[in-house]
């Protein structure tokens, strides 16, 4: 590796990345489109013919980040949205291929919208909002709406009845919208059909108050693709808009299913299975239950949708490792094989960096104080000299899990000299259903704190790790456990904190953060903090900046609208009260994560430089 580490940093941030969720393939099968991250100042469109034909093409090029959202239904156009700033007020926009850089509204700013899809007749728009339908004011709850785009008029076409994210989907024959309601709990998630002209609004899928289901159309605009919980594991089944009777294909225990649905162009449904924080996809026919498994050598490879126009059967799939950048590529799924893989997005053309200039991730595993195994992704130095320290990486969520995937922050990382583990902690996605839910058994700040806590010990008791020497950060509920580690663990565990966006009072975060966001609060807390205030306060940070003894670094997105900047404001004042000595890095540009190239670089040197001086290696 000749590069310096100013020369290695600035690769990682010129290096692309599709973002989770952000790839979608045309409805002709003809076109990928997909969000590309630090492609440039900030996000933006990207598009490439599936058959490899031709280099992506740009388009859009905005000074705000801007992210792909669905495909027209005639495949000459996508749906985007565009933020301001990162405060997550979106608007969305039609961008023509024939016509890249053109932005033509859809909707109005305003509200935290979800959902996004334009209606066959190409004048109506449907999707989801916090707004008034007269004034445009934000509201606590959401609405379905069906908006024509030549004249503005919006249509109510359902209200929730308690807050949550609605996240409509049109059938493609734009007769019928999905929606999501949590009518019954925090804890669950219903199904709801609404016809386009506002008629028939009923509920059509329900597992229980307490279980979440979720749907997604079939092709035929006659069948949903359905995920229901049990206690223990997920069903995949189809259900029938004529009769209304749902059919289970697989109810198997011992699968953990976290996706299934039927892309344009396939008679065969996409299961996304989650084994171990690895992706296991597999094709299956609805009718004969044959199964056709796509497993990978090394990394996770997500199918999107067939693409074969010269009769190989080829699909676009997002394909990704620690040590091959998120991609968008065409494969053969009877090989999946990722040297047979072709890129759409020709990554590695952009770059100077190789497979080689990136750390691998190793599997680490634990048990927890309770005896739950807990697994995670260790990182090291490239060289065999003595590491300057180790640092433990938390992902957000918590109901989310880390791949073995590129992340730039942990390379930069391993590239400075530490040792980075990033843990999955229970509460994550990825382990099974009874993995995720056994961090409601005390509420967030509880026993996954430990499982962090017994992370680091079995690095020390490996000789990975040199207590004294480890420091934690982590953005959303990685800075909120940073927080947590910062507060209860001795400074021979935990010597220096940086938490990133992360919350420090419960109560307020509650009363603070996204309308649609308070429900996940309350499923994960056991209530709101008026039915549980013990538990919103024992789980606050705020309520034990005392106890720190290590170093402290604050980051935060002034314009964050999900852990806002109040948080930053509220825990100084004790910290200054009590003598505490700490640093604030503020980005007044950046909302919930510091996203931006530009800021992240002053991010990333910046806190290799606060772990270095706190464990006495600068």
């Amino acid at each position: 590796m000749g590069m310096t580490g100013a020369e290695y940093l600035d690769a990682l941030l010129a290096l692309p990345a599709v973002s989770v969720g952000g790839a979608e393939v045309s409805p002709d099968g003809r076109w990928v489109a997909w969000t590309w991250l630090r492609a440039g100042p900030t996000a933006d469109v990207y598009a490439a013919p599936t058959d490899g034909s031709a280099p992506p093409l740009r388009l859009t090029e905005t000074t705000e980040n801007t992210r792909l959202v669905s495909w027209a239904p005639d495949s000459s156009a996508v749906v985007v949205s565009h933020d301001t700033a990162g405060d997550e007020r979106r608007q969305f926009f039609l961008v023509r291929l024939e016509r890249p850089g053109e932005l033509r509204p859809l909707t109005q700013r305003g509200g935290f919208p979800s959902g996004g899809d334009l209606h066959p007749n190409g004048r109506w728009f449907v999707y989801g909002a916090n707004v008034d339908e007269a004034t445009g004011d934000e509201i606590e709850l959401d609405r379905v709406y069906r908006v024509d785009v030549e004249t503005g008029e919006r249509v109510a076409l359902a209200r929730l009845n308690r807050q949550g994210d609605s996240s409509p989907k049109l059938s493609p024959d734009g007769r019928w919208v999905l929606y999501a309601r949590q009518d019954l709990s925090a804890s669950g998630r219903q199904v709801w059909l609404v016809g386009i002209d506002g008629q028939g609004d009923r509920e059509v899928l329900n597992a229980g108050a307490d279980a979440k289901v979720s749907a997604s159309w079939f092709p035929d605009s006659h069948r949903l693709v359905v995920l229901a919980e049990t206690p223990t594991y997920r069903q995949l089944g189809v259900w029938e808009l004529e009769s209304g009777a749902a059919r289970w294909l697989v109810d198997d225990p011992a699968r953990n299913i976290e996706r299934a649905y039927v892309p344009e162009g396939s008679d065969e449904i996409v299961v996304v299975e989650v084994r171990e924080a690895r992706v296991r996809a597999s094709l299956l026919h609805p009718e004969t239950l044959a199964e056709r498994p796509m497993p990978v050598a090394r990394g996770n490879l997500t199918p999107l949708a067939p693409v074969g126009g010269d009769g190989d059967g080829a699909w676009a799939g997002f394909y990704t490792s620690a040590r091959q950048p998120a991609d968008v590529v065409r494969f053969v799924p009877v090989e999946a094989d990722p040297a047979a893989f072709a890129s759409l997005t020709r990554v590695w053309q952009r770059t100077p960096l190789t497979p080689g200039d990136l750390a691998s991730a190793e599997e680490f595993r634990w048990a927890a104080p309770d005896g739950l195994p807990i697994q995670g992704w260790l990182y090291r130095p490239y060289d065999e000299s003595e590491p300057r320290g180790t640092i433990v990486y938390v992902h957000g969520g918590p109901t989310s899990h880390s791949q073995d995937a590129l992340n730039p922050q942990i390379q930069h990382f391993v590239r400075e000299g530490f040792v980075v583990l990033d843990p999955n902690y229970r509460g994550s996605t990825g382990f099974g259903l009874p993995f995720r839910e056994a961090i409601r058994a005390q509420g967030w700040g509880g026993a996954e704190q430990d499982d962090i806590r017994a992370g680091i010990e079995a690095l020390i008791a490996a000789g990975i790790a040199t207590p004294g020497a480890i420091g934690i950060t982590g953005t959303s509920y990685g800075g909120y456990s940073s927080w947590c580690a910062i507060t209860r663990f001795p400074p021979e565990l935990v010597a220096a904190a940086a938490p990133i966006c992360g919350m420090t009072d419960l109560v307020l975060d509650y009363d603070a953060t996204r309308p649609d966001l308070r429900p996940y609060s309350e499923e994960m807390l056991g209530g709101t903090p008026e039915q549980v205030p013990e538990r919103y306060y024992a789980a606050s940070p705020i309520h034990f900046v005392g106890n720190i003894r290590g170093t402290l670094l604050i980051v935060q997105g002034m314009r964050d609208p999900n852990v806002p900047p109040a948080h930053v404001t509220a825990v100084e004042e004790p910290l200054r009260r009590l003598g505490i000595p700490y640093e604030v890095l503020a980005f007044e540009d950046e909302g919930h994560g510091i996203g931006k190239p530009a800021n992240q670089r002053v991010l990333y040197q910046r806190l290799a430089r606060f772990f270095a001086d706190a464990f006495g290696k600068a």
